[in-house]
């Protein structure tokens, strides 16, 4: 056997691959996103058939194959296995995983990644944290965490910060808020409240343990939801299958 490689790590995704094993994809600390046979884990006494599951994270030692990883242990931190009878909470939480999976990549350091799946997860399983106000929550701060972030602290165009009371603009053409003079002409800029501004900027710079310690006023978390759902949708390419069903679910 190949050398034996220890990582931290989530499992994104598992489908099965023949009869009896799976292929799952992690997103780890020290490899960034990679992928992993789990042979035999469909068997009924494998030792990896709890461990070879979307959402749960542990230590999983693998060594190198010909042409991918292969799981040789696994050591379960947590695997939030609660979370599958929770309805539409499992759904946003594999909308989350399908996010993670899309900005992934190999040779990354993924550890901020990780951290924010986690916390995320565990705001899922708070009856008392609104599961919108998570998605938003979640949404933004991955932007922010893949380099692709708002601007929300200075005009977009100009580079003004605007001033207490002012009248400010959010501007998904240029990726953040406008001052009043420089959102004239831009048609699509549409006013952005204070309130939601705030909200905003709590979101891309609290510590990820403060992330989901506030919460928002209906008409707040719609305008939020607007904003941060087309900034979503305008930077990825891709339409996530587990937000198609969210979407009907949540009608």
């Amino acid at each position: 056997m190949n050398d034996l490689i220890t990582v931290q790590g989530v499992v994104l995704s598992a489908m099965p691959v023949g009869e009896y094993d799976k292929r799952i994809v992690l997103l780890t600390r020290e490899l960034g996103k990679i992928s992993a046979f789990a042979r035999g884990s469909r068997r009924l006494n494998s030792p990896f058939m709890a461990a070879a599951n979307p959402f749960v994270f542990g230590t999983f030692t693998l060594y190198e194959g010909r042409n991918s990883y292969n799981l040789n242990q696994v050591s379960v931190t947590h695997h939030f296995v609660e979370l599958a009878g929770m309805q539409p909470g499992i759904y946003y939480g594999y909308y989350f995983l399908e996010l993670a999976d899309y900005f992934g990549r190999e040779g990354t350091d993924e550890r901020e990644m990780m951290n924010l799946l986690y916390v995320t997860v565990k705001a899922l399983l708070n009856p008392k944290i609104n599961d919108r106000l998570v998605r938003c929550v979640y949404e933004l701060r991955t932007m922010a965490e893949q380099g692709l972030c708002p601007q929300v602290f200075a005009c977009a165009a100009c580079g003004r910060e605007p001033e207490e009371g002012e009248t400010v603009f959010f501007s998904q053409k240029e990726h953040g808020i406008l001052c009043g003079t420089c959102a004239m002409g831009e048609r699509e800029a549409v006013r952005i409240s204070d309130a939601a501004l705030l909200a905003m900027r709590f979101i891309v710079q609290a510590p990820m343990g403060k992330l989901y310690t506030f919460a928002l006023k209906e008409e707040v978390l719609r305008e939020l939801e607007f904003l941060v759902g087309r900034y979503i949708a305008l930077n990825t390419d891709r339409r996530f299958k587990s937000l198609d069903i969210l979407e009907v679910m949540v009608k």
